[in-house]
Formats: C-alpha cells, structure tokens, sequence
C-alpha cells in the first residue's frame, strides 16, 4: 500500500511453487498493489526467487531497493533483518518478566532462513540460565537426499546470495534442493548468524519431519484451537519431544511466528483432501 501511495512499485518473487502453496498471501499481495512475479526456474521455490530478485535488483540498482524477510543473503541484510525482528525477543522478555518475574527457562523457534528464530533467540544470548533450541526441516528424512531442508544438520559449509554458512551442497560444492512440507522452510542453507550459534554451541539445533510437523499442527488445532502455519508447527513437534523431559515449573517460550490460514490448503491435501 506504501508503494502505491508513493507511485512506487513493489515486486515480489517468488517461486511458482510457493505462489501455488501461498494462494491467500498471493491474492493479499496482489489486492495490496504488489506485483508477483512467479520463478519458474530451478526447484521454482525461495532459493530461485531470491536468485531472481537479486539479479533484478543488480540490473537495476539506480532506482530500485531490494528487501528480504529472512535473515540470510549478503551483509547488511542478515543483521538488519535480525535487529528488526528482535522485537519479538524483547517483547517476549518483558512479557514473560511481567507475567512470571523471571526469564524463561528455555525458547525455541523454527528455521528456514532463520529470521523469525534469530529474532527471538538474539535478546536472549547474553542470559546462560536460557537455553535455547532451533528446529529445521527434516522433510522426508535428514538421510532421504534432496528429501530435507535441514543444512546445519545434513550440510556443511559453503557461500550462497552472498554469504558463508551452513548449505544442502553435492560432492561438487552445487546446491541441492531443500525439501519442507512449508514453504518457508525450505531454503537450502541458514542464516550466518546461525552458524555462529551453532559452532559456539550457545544454540541447540534439532529437526521436525512433515509428518510430525503435520501431527503437531492437528493437535495445536485439537487442543489450543489455534490454527498454525506449519513452519512453526516444525518447532511445536519438537516441545511435544522436549516438554516431558522438563520439570513442571520450566517455563518454555514457542515462537508461534505465523498463522495456518495461508497453508490450509497444502494441509488438506495432504490429509487427504477438504
């Protein structure tokens, strides 16, 4: 809407995949003024959209901004996307203070690109007593290939849209292709800032198959009546593994950083229709 107001025009990328799996969110770009561009290149998902949205801001660079939502891609971006998006850290702190006086035993949040993860992880670093857990995509297996997008558990170093981390690579150093029931988890690498959390060992990565992603979203609608979207239904799996181990008075924070309606559709037809 900013755009339109401005005369200016908003471009958006994205791969025809997603467009097809992300109907509501594309008709709601589209009624906003957004022009949506559907990549047919590559697997047709978000690494091949932000290929294409950067050699278009590259041609274009005298009269054209490019912005991302994830924490990944060339610096500044995967710091700017994390200060931003620190306001979910922040405000879950002082909630969490206001409501319980103390910090949070642990969070944990879902990873594709990591921004909604690194947003609620960054306020917390600096706080030991917190542990904090990270979840990937472990699509059909971390042992299927190409059938994940987990690249801190099944990738290893590498450069991708300008940055050094952790990517799904081949023997030749070729990126594979990520695999997630979600259409945002299924990046092939992280955001660098994750790596760092990883090999420093502050931050504790684990992974949620489709099928337990799809599990804890019906049981978040059974039981909460809370309707998710399934990348963070990838970290709701992983509380149902962590929770029982905990004691009753561990106070765990879940980043529920999206809302299902964009993904009723891909759930139904994987549940074998409306």
């Amino acid at each position: 809407t900013a755009c339109a107001k401005y005369g200016l025009e908003c471009v958006v990328y994205m791969g025809a995949i997603d467009v097809e799996r992300q109907k509501p969110n594309v008709f709601r770009m589209k009624l906003l003024g957004a022009k949506v561009v559907a990549v047919e290149s590559g697997a047709r998902t978000l690494k091949d959209a932000m290929n294409e949205a950067m050699r278009d801001w590259v041609t274009n660079v005298a009269d054209t901004f490019y912005c991302i939502g994830t924490a990944a891609g060339p610096h500044p971006y995967p710091a700017m996307v994390r200060d931003f998006q620190c306001v979910i850290g922040n405000e879950a702190k002082a909630q969490m203070h206001e409501a319980e006086g103390r910090l949070p035993d642990s969070i944990i949040a879902c990873i594709g690109g990591g921004s909604n993860a690194i947003g609620l992880f960054h306020p917390f670093l600096d706080d030991p007593t917190v542990e904090i857990y990270g979840v990937e995509a472990a699509g059909h297996g971390i042992d299927v290939p190409n059938g994940h997008a987990a690249s801190l558990a099944g990738g290893r170093p590498g450069v991708l849209h300008g940055n050094r981390t952790y990517l799904l690579m081949d023997g030749d150093g070729q990126i594979n292709e990520g695999h997630s029931i979600s259409a945002g988890l299924d990046y092939p690498g992280i955001g660098p800032e994750h790596a760092w959390l990883k090999e420093s060992g502050r931050v504790t990565y684990l992974s949620a198959t489709d099928t337990e992603a799809l599990e804890a979203f019906q049981l978040s609608c059974k039981l909460e009546g809370i309707i998710p979207a399934l990348e963070p239904s990838h970290a709701l799996a992983k509380v149902l593994d962590l929770a029982p181990q905990k004691p009753r008075d561990h106070l765990m924070i879940m980043n529920m950083c999206g809302r299902g309606d964009k993904d009723i559709f891909a759930v139904a037809e994987h549940l074998g229709g409306m």
